[in-house]
């Protein structure tokens, strides 16, 4: 894992990374862009242009946690940069507050400049015949390793500052003792992982990260008293960290008409300086290159509240400060020789594919860029033109869908085909619903409509009550339209038609894994119709455990997924319908007495169709009119004899069975007028009952006999077109299966055993 984190779920794909980043060590893939290991330099710039926090240098606080609390305790090693860091505390302060958190000893890491001064002479002494190019700057080091591996030759084999104090240090204590480096520059993190520089420090971490240990420990660094610093104090080494201080620091003459000697930063000159060589258009004897904006001071853990100048005067001042305190241990100042600051540099370049010409064409298309005006070049992708971007597209370090236009083409395209279903999908609903009207003049009909004006515009949950089939849901859609919720989605449930289990991912949604077969996570309905209305039809076949989750939504206001731990709120209005009877069903326990006093707060009942016989004239001209549509027959109405024996009938499936009797009889009609011929044969025979037979029995059971072999004939009916099949017959009675298995109980009919 290299220093620069990718926080997955903090991504937006807003490419910020890929643009800002100077060697496209970024690979976009699975919705999120992360950081190539092998590709990566360490400048930083993906973490200071995310402004979402996915990119983050990793914190390495526990590993120095760890070592503090080990034995032989850790030595400190300040970076030249850190008074510009630590603006308003004195260095004789912080060194008080490293030794606080355990450091045995404070060293400046300047100090380590002033070790290399000697390397640096010697090496520009042999006067090689190609450019020299300094080693400090781990990036560019990296730079030149990874991408630019020709000028491998022109590195200067020495190591850096941080390095050759690790080593010093090192050399003079016992080996197991622990250094531990703070600095801005997150290179470093990589640096100390190299091969050649392995071993010197055991932990870099940054300002930041020090500043957290220290707030955690509730140190107040202001209020901490002065303590001197270890080791040897620095001579010009404190320079190092601005603009201009490498040569200052090694005593190289780099006057500004002296072309032999080359100071660069900042990420554009330090890459045209190193295009600029290997391309052999300039030949100076020494570069001094530094990736970071006014030297080290610029470094990606830099103190954003100063300026590049007030923080170059910090350095200054803490040059020509002579007030410093340093308590000289005398094994940092015996004659034993120094250790050995050489290193090696290995060729890391790795040599990416190359799309052929016709590869490259199929993926500009891909795109929408079939000819060179198409391709804008825009750089929303974080290429500069389009043919880079395909060309990271071949190599996998780029998606397709990342270039803006193409994206937002397709959203369009697809904004125009979701209009048009929903468009399809409004009419379909009004030639299905009647625009929501609801038929009838009887005075069952009028109190229904007169009692969903009056509780539609309150957010009042609503139990419809009724038999199957009389219209509860058409009732729950007038209620939504009547509310001032009516632009918001209203969501209809069927409670019988799913199992627990399933309900409740239905309901509530659930989290990827939450159980076998969930492979993705899923939005609940409860979510989907937030700020909307949502409708429970059967509500009264829900099982225990459902109702006391649908308990715990109503006086919440929040719902938990399948499988999450954390709950998100909603702001939804329950209309539920039931065609049971929920008292009984709290008296026999199978229903909870707290939720039917939160679901009956307002109650419509539903008249059953037999109770609504003077609205049964609107009602066959409305699903005439229908039938007619879906048939596509023209339909002028029906014979009075088959409207007679209508008026005899029980209608136990109510007005959809009434609905689905007219179609069939409009499939099956001949001409353009519904006959008792083209009804089902039980209304022939009701025709056929003579009158007096009725006058022989009482109201009572005249009408239960009737009732009872009217849906006995049914039953058998429906049972016989289906083979037996009771599912199919549910579905074409247009009732639940439930209710049809009870009434096949009722009858003494067995519908598995059911032979036609």
């Amino acid at each position: 894992m290299g220093p620069i984190i990718t926080v997955k779920e903090n991504c937006r794909k807003c490419y910020a990374c890929v643009r800002n980043c100077p060697v496209k060590a970024i690979r976009v893939h699975r919705n999120y862009a992360e950081v190539i290991s092998n590709r990566c330099i360490g400048c930083g710039n993906c973490v200071k242009s995310c402004s979402q926090k996915a990119k983050v240098i990793a914190d390495h606080v526990g590993q120095c946690k760890r070592l503090l609390a080990a034995a032989p305790p850790p030595i400190a090693i300040l970076g030249c940069s850190h008074p510009a860091f630590f603006n308003d505390t004195r260095s004789g302060q912080l060194v008080t507050g490293l030794r606080r958190i355990g450091f045995a000893e404070v060293h400046e890491g300047a100090a380590g400049v002033d070790l290399l001064r000697d390397s640096y002479r010697k090496a520009l002494e042999q006067n090689p015949p190609y450019p020299l190019i300094t080693t400090h700057c781990p990036t560019i080091v990296d730079l030149i390793e990874r991408h630019y591996p020709q000028l491998l030759k022109n590195l200067i084999d020495i190591v850096s500052p941080m390095v050759a104090i690790g080593r010093f240090v090192k050399s003079r204590t016992t080996r197991k003792t622990p250094v531990v480096y703070i600095s801005s520059c997150i290179a470093g993190k990589f640096e100390i992982t190299a091969e050649q520089t392995e071993g010197a420090i055991d932990c870099v971490i940054s300002y930041q990260e020090l500043s957290q240990m220290f707030k955690e420990r509730n140190l107040d660094l202001k209020r901490l008293g002065e303590t001197a610093f270890d080791g040897i104090q620095p001579q010009r080494g404190r320079l190092f960290a601005i603009s201009g201080g490498p040569f200052k620091s090694f005593d190289i003459n780099s006057e500004i008409i002296n072309q032999n000697y080359v100071e660069t930063e900042g990420e554009q000159n330090a890459l045209e300086v190193i295009k600029d060589l290997a391309a052999g258009r300039i030949s100076p004897k020494v570069v001094d290159i530094r990736f970071c904006n006014g030297g080290c001071i610029g470094g990606p853990g830099k103190n954003n509240r100063l300026t590049t100048f007030s923080k170059r005067n910090l350095i200054i001042e803490q040059h020509l400060n002579q007030n410093l305190y340093y308590r000289t241990k005398s094994i940092y100042l015996t004659d034993i020789p120094p250790p050995d600051f050489s290193r090696t540099f290995s060729n890391k370049y790795e040599r990416p594919k190359t799309p052929s010409s016709e590869r490259l064409r199929h993926i500009l298309q891909a795109t929408d860029k079939h000819e060179t005006k198409d391709e804008l070049n825009c750089g929303a992708c974080g290429y500069t033109n389009c043919r880079e971007h395909a060309v990271a597209v071949y190599r996998e370090l780029a998606e397709g869908n990342m270039c803006l236009p193409y994206t937002l083409k397709r959203l369009e395209e697809d904004h125009i085909k979701l209009t048009q279903k929903y468009e399809l999908a409004q009419r379909a609903l009004k030639q299905e619903f009647g625009e929501i009207s609801i038929i009838g003049k009887d005075q069952g009909t009028r109190e229904v409509i007169r009692l969903i004006h009056q509780v539609g515009p309150t957010p009042t949950t609503v139990l419809i009550r009724g038999e199957s089939g009389t219209g509860k849901e058409l009732t729950a859609r007038a209620i939504h339209a009547q509310s001032q919720r009516a632009d918001k989605p209203l969501v209809a449930v069927n409670c019988t038609t799913l199992t627990d289990s399933l309900l409740e991912s239905e309901l509530f949604g659930h989290k990827k894994g939450a159980f076998t077969g969930a492979i993705a996570e899923k939005r609940g309905l409860f979510e989907a119709a937030d700020g909307g209305t949502i409708f429970l039809d059967e509500v009264g076949d829900i099982t225990p455990k459902l109702q006391a989750e649908l308990l715990r939504v109503l006086d919440s206001g929040e719902i938990r997924s399948v499988g999450d731990n954390t709950s998100i709120r909603v702001d939804v209005r329950l209309i539920a319908a039931t065609n049971r009877n929920l008292e009984q069903g709290v008296k026999e326990g199978w229903f909870r007495e707290d939720l039917f006093y939160r679901l009956n707060v307002f109650t419509i009942t539903m008249p059953p169709l037999r109770n609504r016989l003077d609205s049964l004239d609107d009602l066959l001209q409305t699903f005439i009119a229908k039938a007619s549509t879906r048939v596509n027959k023209t339909l002028l109405g029906i014979e009075e004899r088959a409207v007679h024996a209508m008026r005899q009938y029980h209608w136990p499936g109510n007005v959809r069975e009434l609905q689905n009797i007219i179609e069939r009889a409009a499939v099956l009609t001949h001409d353009k007028i519904i006959r008792l011929e083209n009804l089902p044969v039980i209304f022939g025979d009701l025709v056929l009952q003579p009158a007096e037979a009725a006058n022989q029995e009482s109201l009572r059971s005249l009408r239960q006999k009737h009732v009872n072999q009217v849906e006995k004939n049914l039953l058998s009916r429906y049972l016989h077109e289906t083979q037996g099949n009771v599912s199919a017959a549910a579905r074409m009675a247009g009732i639940p299966r439930r209710t049809f298995y009870r009434m096949l109980n009722r009858n003494g009919i067995s519908g598995v055993n059911y032979k036609p």
